[in-house]
């Protein structure tokens, strides 16, 4: 929601939200950026080895979140920046305690469950409040990248139990979770279901549902997929986030200088 002078709903005073409006194109880039973070995990890891794709992923998202720490709005480049970031190593965390520690994903999936739901109920009991329209930095803003992490490495282990464990596939799991997603949108709609909470759903799903579907697009024809190969998909979805950014960036440009 936005006010009628520009401002976010839900920022006190004169101080403005440091995430963006949550909006169909705030869905369609969240949902390119898992993804993007999906398919460039993966040959990432091919590429430089699972040691090096890591670390260096650990170093760039550090970077992106200080920078998003250090801006004093919403900054489209630098936010997108860390949430593309936040992906590639989400991804990653999942797949490292799947490949390298054996750990199950189901187990995984419970455990990154778990995390969240500690991190929301100490979002919640310390600032009343886990409405992302109120994030404009200080605690809010650190809970708000806590969760934000856990949702992905929690959507990542989820995407890969139905599609590799459970041996469905890439595309029956990317089209399960499509159908999943409309839930807390068609919930919002017709119902009094909170829309924070309808928010946090669709915001877990949109891990599973980009990735599955890039995964699709990326992995062998051995693999259910369309073999395109991931170093592709990845610069393909990396060219349509970068474009998207670019125009959000011109857009809050012109709302600020209006």
């Amino acid at each position: 929601m936005t006010r009628g002078d520009g401002r976010r709903a839900g920022v006190s005073g004169s101080a403005w939200s440091k995430v963006p409006e949550v909006t169909a194109v705030f869905w369609a880039v969240k949902v390119l950026t898992t993804g993007m973070g999906e398919t460039t995990s993966d040959y990432l890891a091919r590429v430089l080895g699972p040691v090096p794709a890591v670390g260096s992923a650990g170093l760039l998202l550090a970077a992106a979140l200080f920078a998003q720490a250090r801006a004093r709005r919403y900054v489209p480049v630098v936010y997108w920046a860390a949430v593309v970031m936040v992906s590639v190593f989400g991804t990653m965390a999942a797949d490292v305690a799947h490949v390298a520690l054996g750990v199950p994903y189901a187990v995984s999936a419970t455990a990154f469950a778990a995390a969240l739901a500690l991190v929301f109920g100490l979002w919640r009991r310390t600032e009343g409040t886990l409405a992302v329209e109120a994030v404009a930095g200080g605690r809010r803003e650190v809970f708000y990248w806590c969760a934000v992490m856990a949702t992905f490495a929690l959507g990542t282990a989820l995407g890969d139990l139905t599609a590799a464990t459970l041996g469905w596939g890439y595309l029956p799991s990317g089209l399960l979770f499509a159908a999943l997603i409309a839930l807390p949108a068609s919930a919002h709609r017709f119902s009094r279901l909170s829309p924070v909470l309808t928010f946090w759903w669709a915001y877990v799903l949109t891990r599973p549902l980009g990735a599955c579907f890039a995964d699709w697009a990326g992995v062998s024809h051995e693999r259910g997929g369309l073999d395109l190969g991931t170093g592709p998909v990845s610069l393909v979805l990396a060219v349509l986030i970068v474009a998207a950014v670019l125009w959000l960036q011109g857009t809050e440009r012109a709302a600020s200088r209006a």
